[in-house]
């Protein structure tokens, strides 16, 4: 009785890892998504231009009303495993220090670019929509936030890419007739 109990406990021992090889295969690996579970999402052509803004950036910012002329610096990280573009701005505005944060992602629902914007300047989130133009390599987009008062405040922007190291940023306002004017004009060098 006893050597029957040892014979099949070395049995076990020795079959055991063929006996469970199949059940530890169909385990689900860790990095596997559950079944019926979309693809985790990669960074593809529409995140290119986010890896082109990648860098530190020296910004020359003009704003129109009134005028006046400052200095800032732009980081922009990629974030999210490329999903994404974080954004840090460095300056002043007036003599004043400023600083400011946004997030960009591409939302392929929308088929648009989408992102939030914050600063040291305003109270609040401004949200926004882009679409960007291949054939004019322009980003065109507006942004809704709250003005200085706190009233809500609408906003249009373009991106223009002169060159893989120049970029020219416009927001445009609308003026005191009506009419949509430039804001605002930041032209970024790449470092």
């Amino acid at each position: 009785m006893k050597n029957a109990a040892l014979a099949v406990a070395c049995v076990l021992t020795l079959a055991g890892p063929a006996l469970a090889g199949p059940a530890l295969a169909d385990e689900p690996k860790k990095d596997a998504m559950p079944q019926g579970m979309p693809p985790i999402p990669k960074p593809g052509p529409d995140q290119e231009i986010f890896r082109s803004d990648a860098g530190v950036w020296d910004a020359k910012v003009e704003m129109m009303m009134p005028p006046m002329a400052s200095a800032g610096t732009e980081t922009n990280t990629l974030g999210c495993g490329g999903l994404c573009l974080i954004t840090d701005f460095k300056g002043d505005f007036g003599g004043m220090p400023f600083e400011g944060h946004g997030t960009t992602v591409y939302d392929s629902l929308k088929k648009k670019y989408v992102g939030t914007w914050t600063d040291s300047m305003s109270s609040g989130i401004a949200l926004g929509e882009s679409t960007w133009d291949a054939a004019t390599k322009t980003m065109t987009g507006s942004m809704e936030s709250s003005d200085a008062s706190g009233h809500p405040s609408k906003m249009r922007s373009t991106v223009e890419y002169k060159d893989a190291g120049t970029r020219v940023f416009t927001m445009y306002m609308t003026g005191p007739d009506g009419k949509e004017v430039p804001g605002m004009r930041i032209t970024y060098k790449k470092k």
